[in-house]
């Protein structure tokens, strides 16, 4: 039985819901999903189906996007400088010859302290400041700024610690007092208790019998830069579909993938930070966004083995997901399925969220025509 769709759109957006209707009906009759958009601060789709209008999910590494929007105000106010050394903010980080690395290439992905020898634990993963002290003892997998690698679990901690350096405020707290709760947005870096029953557990992938051969096919050994970043080399191996069903890390929220958010959380976040809404200005400056969304770390990315494309942390979603986007598009995607991102070419804000793990991880294959749809639109405004 095809789940039924709710929500509204806009005029001129209606092909945007029979996309998604016609989508949601070719999927498992389980399905449950919400999309959201904005187009210049307005709200113009808010669809779901099979679930609730205010359910939340855990959206994996979309959470960065909300940890490098901190930094970009951080940058913006003059708090944080570029090119300044890691060093500045946090002198332990200088050992095992990482003194040279500047905050512009540790928000690249050019660390290359994309895990520890030895892994994590659960506790540690839950927990920036942890996650942190460890990684500033750890020996570079590469020469600090000559490649670039996906900080898959890390890159918020990272960035967390010099935000914490610099302000006395963990990232978290700065994104609750400079961008949650002024903007009363569903995403968020531990999830309060009271939400806890809006929570959605995450499913499994379920691949089909093709999709399961091609991941039998590619194998990884613990201790290659992939398992590593991973954190598949650790006593117990990470299960990384399971982390938002951990109530742990739900509460703590760690700035690389524990963030908890509905669609409208995601978009609505995206919409502020490009665009006015409610009356308040935007987050960022045009100046602002076009430097984080520079691209800054482009090719061969030595953790996913595929080529990749970073600005300042942000994914450049129009050169690896989204080809029809403006240049300068930041966002992040994250491994369940979930997508958001900010054009500024257009005004577009985008927020997608689903329950089940989508195949292969990363932005589920859906968000696509989803987005083109959207930004078909409003185009056509």
């Amino acid at each position: 039985m095809t789940q039924e769709i709710h929500g509204t759109v806009a005029d001129g957006f209606e092909g945007v819901r029979e996309e998604f209707a016609a989508f949601v009906a070719g999927e498992r009759p389980d399905y449950e999903g919400q999309l959201c958009a904005y187009v210049h601060g307005r709200k113009v789709v808010d669809l779901w189906a099979g679930t609730e209008a205010d359910a939340l999910y855990g959206v994996f590494s979309s959470t960065k996007g909300a940890a490098y929007l901190v930094v970009a105000l951080l940058v913006q106010d003059g708090t944080l400088e570029l090119d300044r050394k890691v060093t500045y903010y946090w002198p332990e980080f200088a050992a095992e010859g990482k003194g040279a690395l500047t905050l512009r290439d540790l928000l690249a992905h050019r660390a290359g302290v994309v895990g520890t020898d030895s892994g994590f634990t659960l506790a540690e993963l839950a927990d920036d400041r942890q996650l942190a002290e460890r990684l500033a003892d750890q020996r570079p997998f590469w020469r600090p700024g000559t490649a670039f690698g996906y900080h898959a679990m890390v890159s918020g901690a990272l960035a967390g610690e010099v935000v914490r350096r610099a302000t006395g405020r963990t990232l978290q707290e700065v994104y609750q007092e400079r961008i949650r709760t002024p903007y009363a947005l569903d995403f968020h870096l531990g999830l309060p208790a009271p939400h806890e029953p809006r929570f959605r557990t995450i499913q499994p992938m379920d691949p089909t019998p093709e999709q399961q051969a091609l991941l039998d096919a590619t194998p990884t050994g613990p201790h290659t830069l992939t398992s590593i970043a991973f954190n598949r080399n650790a006593t117990e191996p990470t299960d990384l579909a399971s982390l938002p069903n951990m109530p742990l890390v739900r509460a703590k929220g760690p700035a690389s993938v524990g963030g908890v958010a509905s669609a409208r959380g995601l978009a609505g976040m995206y919409a502020a930070a490009i665009s006015e809404v409610g009356g308040q200005a935007p987050l960022l400056k045009p100046d602002t966004v076009a430097e984080f969304g520079q691209f800054h770390s482009v090719g061969y990315d030595l953790v996913s083995r595929a080529h990749r494309a970073f600005g300042l942390g942000f994914q450049m979603t129009a050169d690896v997901a989204h080809p029809f986007l403006g240049a300068g598009t930041i966002g992040h995607s994250g491994a369940g399925g979930s997508q958001a991102f900010a054009d500024p070419w257009s005004g577009l804000a985008y927020g997608y969220t689903r329950r089940r793990f989508a195949f292969p991880g990363g932005a589920a294959p859906e968000n696509d025509r989803l987005a083109q749809a959207i930004h078909t639109a409003a185009l056509a405004l």
